[in-house]
């Protein structure tokens, strides 16, 4: 798809989607509280995100097939095996040849060490795997938290429903804590307990009580238009169903973006997004160990601004639905910069060459979807051949529509 914007003074309502990290835990809540007796009460979900993620995980926890492909869904993947080993469902749960790469080992072990029976049918420790049934007999364990908080979150979702509860020691630092500081605020709007001291969750055997609840519009998503607020010339973009007390960790896009000129205004509509005259400073370091969803628009918004960049906390995006490091590393050479790792594991972007001329530059996506919304902004600077553009239904399907608007 080509892609070139020459507007330079943009002012436009654009549509977010809805959250997909909220619409996946509301949608397995709903299904665990339906489990726990529930069986004809919905949880009156509002604003469901369309993301392709949360459709098919709508999908497959309605299903009664015993094999459920994921896709490419790392989130559905990682719920459902929780999901189904403690509703003793016999299931094979499998995926796309890179899910099948994408490792499940640390969730898949803590609940072997709970009392599930799962076996790996391929490779060990990764996709697909077969579970085949569930008695509890442990309540506590230590699980890894440095590398996903989905499994995490997997863990603390269907703690009510174990006979004896569940105590988890988080052993590490953690990663993408507010990912489990939103999952334990939606287990706890929908009626649970839970005690977190130190690094300890405790959740007693307890029920969901199932309540209307309105999903809020996805940060992960607005980050891209704050990246066209901060590289065109004049910008006030209005994002709607935003909220300033966000459980969504991708919020810190607001402080972020205020070091490239960009600031928010929380209207009772939204976020008003406005660019500013401030000095950009041309070196920037960030931690993205709890939003690592914003380090490709970070990477690719240091490129179009020629700002070198030392990107701290990046290890978990070498799993995702590419190895996004090593995506963004050849991706940045195209516009004559480097993306390199650091003896202290931290990756430095700077600039190593000026492009010879402005000829259309071609975006490889590798079947990401972050890797084309966040090169897209690039298009107000350069003509872009974006590949396989397809890859926003993951999470975003109308973004060129969004896009389109500022042509």
């Amino acid at each position: 798809m080509q892609l070139f914007i020459s507007n330079k003074k943009i002012e436009k309502i654009i549509e977010l989607p809805a959250s997909k990290s909220e619409s996946n835990r509301a949608l397995l809540i709903e299904a665990l509280a339906q489990f726990q007796g529930a069986r004809f009460q919905k949880t009156q979900l509002s604003n469901i995100s369309e993301a392709r993620d949360t459709q098919t995980l709508q999908r497959l926890l309605s299903s009664q097939d015993k094999t459920l492909d994921v896709l490419d869904a790392g989130t559905t993947m990682r719920f459902l095996t929780a999901f189904c080993s403690v509703t003793n469902r016999e299931t094979i749960l499998t995926g796309t040849p890179r899910m099948k790469e994408r490792p499940i080992h640390i969730l898949v072990e803590a609940l072997k060490e709970l009392g599930a029976d799962i076996d790996y049918l391929e490779q060990k420790g990764f996709p697909p795997i077969y579970i085949k049934g569930f008695q509890q007999y442990k309540k506590e364990i230590e699980v890894e938290s440095n590398i996903s908080s989905q499994y995490i979150s997997a863990l603390l979702m269907v703690a009510p429903v174990l006979e004896q509860g569940l105590e988890i020691n988080l052993k590490n630092s953690v990663a993408s804590k507010p990912y489990i500081e939103m999952t334990l605020s939606l287990m706890g709007y929908f009626g649970i307990e839970y005690v977190w001291e130190n690094n300890k969750i405790c959740i007693e055997p307890q029920k969901y009580n199932l309540q209307p609840y309105t999903i809020e519009s996805d940060w992960s998503a607005a980050s891209y238009w704050y990246s066209v607020a901060a590289i065109t010339e004049e910008a006030s973009i209005l994002l709607p169903h935003l909220k300033e007390n966000s459980l969504q960790g991708d919020k810190a896009i607001v402080e972020i973006m205020k070091n490239f000129g960009v600031e928010t205004t929380f209207l009772p509509e939204g976020v008003h997004i406005t660019k500013t005259k401030n000095t950009v400073s041309n070196n920037h370091t960030y931690d993205f160990t709890h939003c690592p969803d914003l380090a490709q628009t970070i990477v690719a918004l240091c490129v179009a601004k020629n700002i070198e960049l030392t990107a701290k906390g990046v290890e978990s995006l070498k799993i995702k639905e590419t190895n996004r490091l090593l995506a963004l590393q050849n991706e940045v050479a195209k516009f004559g910069f480097d993306f390199q790792e650091q003896t202290n594991g931290d990756w430095l972007l700077k600039k190593n060459r000026d492009l010879e001329s402005l000829h259309t530059i071609t975006i490889n996506t590798y079947e990401d979807h972050r890797m084309a919304m966040a090169f897209a902004p690039l298009a107000m600077l350069y003509s872009l051949v974006i590949e396989q553009p397809e890859v926003v239904h993951k999470s975003y399907p109308h973004f060129w529509r969004e896009m389109q608007k500022l042509s």
